[in-house]
């Protein structure tokens, strides 16, 4: 079996890669942390797996197209697009306005939407060209949107627009694909125990552990669910409130610590 991981330097992507390490089993692993990329591919290797790492950002459209024209080699049965940053508010306010930077803004769109395509594509592609197994399928593809993405949040305005974008477009595009034998699906998480999240000064409710995230999303992607969500109390708090008007539902949100100013961190 050949499975792609991005983001695998860390957290739901590292999880993942551990997870599914075992003989048998090649990894194409991609990230920018080099270091991180390496630990991941040194503990998957104990577990008997065959790591491929590959230092690589996946803004890099010809790079990664390159890279996985490379790595999907003979056949690619799993990918799972992890790579991504998180970000909001900056801990400065100008005049009591306070605004994301706007290279922040194009950073975050980058690198959760431009990148996760560039990566998206190459992999449609070769996922096509392959035979349908004894499944139906040629492929699966998992990708890492958010629950972020179902609320309009004032603390995290790019983030927020950059998940939503994924989730839509897995979503939309998962019934076409599945006639050419390619399975879709968007996870859309809360709070997951990971570095990218231990930098927020602000309480995550429902935040769970690498271990039980990655659990959700193997068995979600393995029964070709189109869109893992998970808590489900969480989900359903975060598009109840976007159903609301958006000046009522802006009553509540701007009296949440993450919506004041240095509660999201500016990386």
């Amino acid at each position: 079996m050949n499975i792609l991981i991005t983001g695998a330097a860390s957290g739901i992507g590292r999880g993942l890669a551990l997870k599914l390490a075992r003989p048998g089993v090649s990894l194409q692993l991609c990230d920018h942390a080099a270091d991180g990329l390496a630990e991941t591919a040194r503990q998957c290797d104990e577990r008997g797996a065959r790591s491929v790492p590959k230092v690589l950002d996946t803004r890099d459209r010809q790079g990664m197209a390159d890279w996985i024209a490379t790595a999907s080699g003979e056949r690619l049965d799993m990918a799972f697009l992890c790579a991504g940053i998180t970000g909001g508010l900056p801990p400065e306010a100008n005049d009591g306005l306070v605004l994301e930077r706007e290279e922040r803004v194009w950073e975050m769109l980058d690198t959760n939407l431009t990148g996760t395509l560039n990566t998206f594509f190459p992999v449609v592609q070769a996922m096509r060209r392959q035979k349908r197994n004894g499944e139906n399928l040629r492929g699966r593809i998992c990708v890492m949107a958010s629950i972020a993405g179902f609320v309009c949040y004032p603390g995290t305005p790019s983030y927020s627009a950059s998940k939503v974008a994924l989730d839509r477009f897995v979503v939309a595009n998962a019934a076409r694909l599945e006639r050419f034998g390619i399975s879709l699906t968007s996870v859309c998480c809360g709070f997951v125990d990971t570095p990218m999240v231990t930098q927020n000064r602000f309480p995550m409710p429902g935040l769970i552990s690498t271990e039980d995230a990655v659990g959700r999303i193997l068995r979600g992607t393995l029964r070709q669910t189109r869109r893992v969500i998970f808590p489900g109390w969480l989900v359903m708090g975060s598009r109840l409130m976007d159903l609301l008007p958006p000046r009522l539902a802006e009553r509540y949100y701007v009296t949440q610590p993450s919506a004041q100013p240095a509660g999201m961190p500016d990386f």
